[in-house]
């Protein structure tokens, strides 16, 4: 389940720990980066007694250089992940509107009376959205449904694409009201695009779903925080002293951290508490749709 909070609350954000924290996944590696530090500053300093080497003190010079590299590499990173998100979060928007559309011009087009159609397209629109949230998240789902019958419904397979049953179910019934002359060929021009979009969004997610950055690109940036906070008691322990055992790791706190941010947020179709909330999305375009068709 999505967090919901009030940004603008620092106490909250700043000392609260939820489940989805990097701090507590972290927590077992900070630890030893710090042992490894301390251990590094002791043989360092008190051990082989370096402190007067000279080329070993500009190694410093090389971390700062690879700094400003690493800072772009990860900005890039979160950017590109964010991205993701954002543009899942618009398309489930795009989902919630076009199905108030549909209902709300279905509503228009179809009698008082119609009772049977009505029911279809009461069920049938949010059952777009109850098959796409269990698509992108590989559940098998039952869906309920009213005491009228449909035998479309019955018909329809889990082991197969669940969206494009729904959406072919619907543009079936829409053609039979177009056939049986309850609704003009103008009325059915006026809601394809509707249609449409469901199928558009459907392929916008899997698209977001199935293709995640690189795995060579991943894998580098890992490589190269890995690498650059291993080597940085080398040199730092000559300006710092023992204070690397804590500097260290604060540094690969906030390296890791912008890495594991971008692992959640990338694919916006989970169960973390950083992904979207599309669950209660399809509850609420249930919800509409019920309103608008009842």
């Amino acid at each position: 389940m999505m967090i919901v909070y009030n940004p603008k609350d620092w106490f909250y954000s700043t000392f609260y720990l939820h489940r989805s924290d990097t701090a507590r996944k972290l927590f077992p590696l900070l630890l030893a980066l710090s042992v490894y530090s301390g251990g590094i500053a002791y043989v360092e300093l008190e051990y082989v007694k370096l402190s007067d080497v000279a080329w070993v003190k500009n190694i410093t010079i090389v971390h700062n250089l690879l700094g400003f590299v690493m800072s772009i590499l990860l900005v890039f990173r979160t950017n590109t992940a964010y991205d993701r998100w954002w543009e899942a979060r618009k398309q489930w928007g795009t989902l919630t509107n076009s199905s108030r559309s549909f209902a709300i011009k279905m509503n228009a087009f179809l009698s008082r009376e119609d009772r049977v159609n009505r029911s279809f397209y009461i069920k049938s629109i949010p059952l777009f959205a109850d098959t796409l949230f269990a698509h992108l998240r590989s559940n098998k789902t039952k869906f309920m449904l009213d005491s009228i019958e449909h035998p479309e419904f019955e018909t329809f397979d889990a082991k197969k694409h669940g969206p494009n049953q729904v959406a072919s179910m619907i543009v079936a019934r829409t053609n039979s009201l177009y056939k049986e002359g309850l609704i003009s060929g103008d009325q059915l021009i006026v809601i394809n695009s509707e249609i449409c979009s469901f199928t558009d969004v459907c392929g916008a997610c899997e698209r977001i779903k199935n293709t995640p950055i690189p795995m060579s690109y991943s894998s580098f940036i890992k490589k190269f925080i890995f690498i650059y906070v291993l080597t940085l008691p080398v040199g730092f322990v000559f300006s710092m002293g023992y204070f690397v055992i804590a500097a260290v790791p604060f540094i690969f706190y906030v390296m890791a951290s912008l890495e594991l941010i971008a692992e959640s947020i990338e694919d916006p179709f989970g169960t973390d508490p950083d992904d979207l909330p599309i669950d209660k999305i399809g509850e609420n375009i249930r919800t509409h749709v019920m309103e608008i068709l009842h």
